[in-house]
């Protein structure tokens, strides 16, 4: 008897675990960067400004978000003249979008730190063997956050990372899952930076 009791309490435990699970939404981020972006020399940013003052509330949260972020990356936010400029957007219906398979970031970045030195030659190698931009078209998804990184300086976007997101505006979790969303992409913005 005992050990009968002992399966219905492990089998609702993990129909209870397995439902808190599938309650919680999981945000897969992907990213991709630009290969010309100089990530060593980029102390500052800010964000361009929001064009619907209407939903500011969402952009606040993602905002304070990123500043959050970026802040524990030693980056100083400056809406003078920023290193970087950041930009966001919440498509709410199913969007095509396209991204690109590249080599590792973690791995590329660390190829051009300071403290790895190439000559111009092993450079120029390195970049014609895995510097490819690989055409990737995200479809499944009916709705995403996506956030772009600007060098100020060039106005290109060196770095834009995203997630199929599907926000229930109407909910009042609403800013914990833009919250949580937008910390699966910063996540993958994995920079460092001294100042």
């Amino acid at each position: 008897m005992l050990n009968m009791k002992n399966r219905i309490f492990s089998f609702a435990l993990l129909v209870a675990l397995s439902m808190a699970c599938m309650s919680q939404k999981d945000y897969v981020a992907e990213f991709d960067f630009n290969y010309s972006g100089n990530f060593k020399r980029y102390k500052t940013f800010g964000f361009v400004n929001n064009p619907f003052p209407e939903s500011s509330a969402y952009y606040q949260t993602i905002e304070k978000t990123i500043s959050n972020r970026l802040g524990s990356q030693g980056f100083r936010e400056n809406s003078e003249k920023p290193d970087l400029l950041i930009n966001y957007k919440i498509f709410t219906d199913t969007v095509k979008y396209r991204g690109y398979d590249q080599p590792n970031f973690d791995y590329w970045l660390q190829r051009r730190s300071e403290y790895v030195e190439l000559t111009e030659e092993e450079e120029r190698e390195q970049r014609e063997k895995d510097e490819n931009y690989n055409r990737v078209k995200f479809t499944d998804n009916s709705g995403m956050l996506v956030i772009y990184v600007i060098d100020n300086k060039r106005g290109n976007t060196i770095w834009q990372g995203y997630t199929a997101a599907s926000f229930d505006f109407m909910s009042p979790e609403v800013n914990t899952e833009i919250t949580k969303a937008t910390y699966r992409v910063m996540d993958q913005f994995k920079v460092l930076t001294r100042n």
